[in-house]
């Protein structure tokens, strides 16, 4: 059986190449903030570990363990922090200064005033599990929609975990089954520790899984933005109308769709340069988000062209929301003065309907000939969808008639 020191040796190690692998992390993905606490609860847990090792040196002392211990629930309330961070929760360094210092203080106590192995024990626990049990609630709790699976299996660790110091509490409190006390190494402590450390790296794995999910969300998110004005870009705009499509036709709500165009945009890069038209474009993407109801959806599909989805909306509110950006653009190139660049657009509109089924192709080519519409009229403005009546069928030709009594 390997001894207690060797493995506290293992620990210290492991903890320490789990911090190295947070910091790196921390320093590749300086937005990632858990990062920095799991970087920081790793670190504290190597410091913790070395600390315990210390009773070797100094075995007729318990001061090593004080310290030990009360390194080791910072090291906890650091990760619970990470995974408040992680969840975008807020974290408090009172909570964990009172847990470290009700572990401290109780420890203290029992060591130096009342000396008591199974109260030293309870207080120890105690001090672990708080934070543990507040960060399983996040860890277990589904976020929009579902649980992270990275968070399920640290979750599932941390309840081994809470399960094994719950059961070396009733060990040192009953008096029943192995000794837990530190006092004096034995098998099982060195069964428990070495169970400790590969549950450790388990739940930092689970951690890294959690990191890697969000990171490759984020990703993904990036993908379906613009560049530019940060508004979703074509390919988003895209899954969006095939969503609305598929759902307009599972329930039959239409729903609206805007092209937009910029006026006279070209010359304004070729007057003003390319810099100034970026500056009209991210121009216009603020005016016209503040025209915007909540779930509406603002892309652009490429140069200056852009485009609205409107949910469960009908032409007639498309044509209301096309109204309010042309008012705001109006009203802000009204008070345009010495190099600023007035902004006008030409806006199409026009409305799902099942002709057009889950082929979002067909309702963008519906907005843009109003687009087209509305620019044959003078520009700035709108013109909405009105699809031409059905040709009259064509009289049949003599030819025909003869064909069909053939028939």
């Amino acid at each position: 059986m390997l001894s207690v020191p060797t493995l506290w040796t293992v620990f210290v190690i492991n903890f320490l190449a789990l911090g190295l692998i947070w910091a790196y992390v921390m320093r590749c993905y300086p937005s990632f903030e858990a990062a920095r606490f799991w970087t920081g609860s790793a670190f504290t847990a190597a410091a913790g570990a070395a600390m315990a090792m210390l009773r070797v040196v100094f075995p007729d002392s318990l001061v090593p363990l004080l310290f030990a211990g009360t390194t080791l629930v910072l090291a906890i309330c650091l990760a619970t922090m990470g995974i408040q961070k992680f969840f975008i929760r807020p974290v408090s360094w009172l909570h964990t200064s009172l847990t470290t210092g009700f572990g401290f203080v109780g420890l203290s106590f029992f060591i130096f005033v009342y000396d008591s192995v199974p109260a030293r024990m309870t207080v120890f626990t105690i001090a672990q599990v708080l934070p543990m049990a507040m960060g399983l609630k996040l860890l277990l709790t589904p976020h929009q929609g579902r649980i992270n699976p990275g968070a399920r299996l640290a979750g599932i660790v941390t309840i081994i975990i809470m399960i094994i110091l719950a059961a070396r509490l009733v060990g040192a409190v009953t008096g029943m089954g192995p000794s837990f006390s530190y006092m004096h190494f034995t098998p099982a402590q060195s069964v428990v520790i070495l169970v400790l450390v590969f549950l450790s790296m388990s739940l930092n794995f689970g951690f890294l899984l959690m990191a890697m999910d969000r990171l490759r969300n984020e990703v993904a998110e990036l993908a379906l933005l613009d560049d530019l004005t940060g508004v979703g870009n074509r390919r988003h705009l895209v899954q969006r109308l095939t969503e609305e499509c598929a759902r307009s036709e599972r329930s039959g709500q239409p729903f609206a769709l805007l092209v937009i165009d910029l006026d006279g945009f070209k010359g304004i890069n070729d007057t003003y340069g390319h810099a100034a038209g970026d500056a009209c474009l991210q121009h216009f993407t603020l005016m016209a988000q503040t025209r915007l109801r909540p779930g509406d959806m603002l892309a652009r599909t490429g140069g200056d062209e852009f485009c609205i989805v409107l949910p469960s909306s009908t032409l007639r509110e498309g044509a209301m929301i096309a109204r309010r950006v042309l008012e705001v653009c109006r009203a802000d190139a009204e008070q345009c003065t010495g190099n600023d660049i007035p902004i006008a657009v030409s806006i199409g509109v026009a409305q799902w309907t099942r002709e057009m089924g889950g082929f979002p192709d067909r309702l963008i080519a519906a907005a843009d000939h109003a687009l087209y519409d509305a620019k044959k009229a003078g520009r700035n403005g709108f013109a909405v969808y009105d699809p031409a009546p059905p040709l009259a069928p064509e009289p049949e030709t003599a030819s025909d008639m003869a064909l069909r009594k053939r028939a």
